[in-house]
């Protein structure tokens, strides 16, 4: 069992949009560091096969389906979590969708749907969690998932942008409120990752894309979904007790060049 500032044992983390990518390379990091971990998606059954691969190696995981778009379904979400390992300490906002048009064709469609996700869905698995952490009174800790798209213009992508926009005030106001309770919230913001978006797919098969992305970060490459581990782990952790109201850039340098 991991021990020290980054250990994470015996504590219950909730990491959304888990079933794949970088959720779940998060969820796996999580148990890694000793955390028993609730893994939930739309995808279930890929949650719970992801949930099983880590509980295949030693690690604490429970699966289960989630919609954070429905504050019923965060709700059922949270009360999954107590009673599969009785207390909730961590929340990873992950969960997230994008739907690339330029303005002038942003679907009033394309428009709720990742608003609904990527910023509805903060909200309601943030009230959610923070409910059960409030009546434990042990404080806790929300790691919100931005992107360098909430602090540069990206084009294409205005629906996530603002959205994403809205998770680092999000967490700043929530940082702010929750602090007197001791529950810490902070975001990340990652670059470009390996790990493509579901509805990012054809715009990143571009090698025109590709090329920009490059040229643009100083270290030359998109992330890899592992670099991503270590920064969230930091943030849940007592290495970050001292931490809230935050937007930590993992991008490479992009937002610096």
């Amino acid at each position: 069992m991991p021990t020290g500032l980054f250990s994470l044992a015996d504590r219950v983390a909730i990491v959304t949009g888990s079933a794949r990518g970088l959720g779940q390379a998060l969820a796996t990091g999580l148990a890694d560091q000793g955390a028993k971990v609730v893994l939930c998606d739309l995808n279930e059954e890929g949650a719970r096969q992801a949930a099983e691969r880590i509980a295949s190696t030693g690690g604490q995981a429970a699966a289960t389906a989630v919609d954070v778009a429905d504050p019923e379904s965060c709700d059922a979400l949270v009360r999954f979590a107590v009673e599969q390992f009785g207390r909730v300490d961590i929340l990873v906002n992950n969960a997230g969708i994008d739907v690339i048009e330029p303005v002038p064709d942003v679907s009033p469609e394309g428009w709720e749907k990742v608003m609904d996700v990527n910023l509805r869905g903060v909200m309601n698995a943030s009230q959610s969690a923070i409910r059960q952490m409030l009546a434990q009174g042990e404080g806790g800790s929300i790691v919100n998932i931005s992107s360098i798209a909430a602090i540069v213009g990206i084009p294409g992508l205005a629906s996530y942008s603002a959205a994403k926009s809205g998770v680092n005030l999000l967490t700043k106001v929530m940082a702010v409120e929750l602090a007197p309770k001791g529950i810490r919230v902070n975001s990340i913001a990652p670059g470009y990752l390996e790990n493509i978006m579901g509805g990012a797919a054809a715009e990143h098969a571009k090698p025109e894309t590709e090329g920009r992305i490059r040229a643009r970060t100083p270290l030359g490459r998109r992330a890899r979904l592992s670099e991503l581990v270590g920064p969230v782990v930091f943030l849940a952790s007592d290495a970050a007790s001292y931490v809230t109201g935050t937007v930590l850039m993992v991008d490479g340098g992009y937002t610096a060049a």
